[in-house]
């Protein structure tokens, strides 16, 4: 608690005058800005969703906190660390030790075992191999993915079970920020209220969150308020 209770008040996760835009080298260096003036900030123990119409920004700007997207102006600070001016091993550490992110899709290497895939954010932070695949186990088992699947890639998983692989490897640490892509797409009711229970959980815990929730129930369970990222659309002059 002790670090949280440093961050109360400050916000987790602070955007004041973001802006991005993307170069159409393929076009001849066209210019298209895609967003301008964001700001929010989001205090520990706090959930905000990112609303607005398809294409108004959202995961533009839940990229643009991961620091898969650059931003060209203002500033992006999670946990300290400005994500708009950070160096690579600046945001690597970032994302071991305090920004995760749920998206939609999970991305493993192939062969790896559905345990040591939802593991590995515990194994590179320096957890012992044993506490850390009794952790992932157990969130295997609440989001019931069956224990005969666990030793056997998640590469080969249906759609539904590879969500479930990724919100489980998502939550394995209890990282101080999260990001989270449409946690509950898809899901049947018994796997959503699971979810629903981790993200209330982390929130209980402290946990700084932005979301993207098309789910209006669960929307309206765990977010504390919502952001219209259409403010932060450019318009045109």
């Amino acid at each position: 608690m002790g670090m949280f209770a440093k961050q109360k008040g400050k916000g987790m996760i602070e955007i004041e005058n973001a802006g991005k835009q993307f170069t159409l080298h393929n076009q001849g260096g066209a210019v298209i800005a895609v967003m301008q003036g964001a700001h929010l900030r989001v205090a520990p123990g706090e959930c905000v969703a990112l609303t607005g119409a398809s294409g108004a920004g959202k995961s533009t700007l839940m990229r643009m906190i991961y620091g898969n997207y650059l931003a060209q102006s203002g500033r992006i600070v999670v946990g300290g660390v400005d994500v708009a001016r950070a160096a690579p091993r600046e945001i690597i550490a970032l994302r071991r030790h305090t920004l995760g992110y749920v998206s939609q899709f999970l991305r493993v290497v192939p062969r790896v075992a559905t345990v040591d895939v939802v593991a590995e954010p515990l194994l590179a932070l320096g957890c012992p191999a044993g506490p850390a695949r009794a952790r992932a186990e157990a969130l295997l088992a609440a989001l019931n993915i069956p224990p005969t699947l666990w030793a056997l890639s998640p590469t080969t998983f249906s759609g539904g079970e590879q969500q479930r692989v990724n919100i489980a490897r998502g939550f394995a640490h209890d990282y101080p920020a999260l990001l989270l892509d449409e946690p509950t797409a898809s899901l049947d009711a018994t796997n959503r209220e699971v979810v629903l229970g981790l993200i209330e959980a982390a929130k209980a815990r402290g946990a700084a969150i932005v979301g993207i929730f098309h789910d209006e129930a669960a929307r309206a369970r765990v977010c504390d308020r919502e952001v219209d990222v259409s403010a932060f659309t450019p318009r045109a002059a």
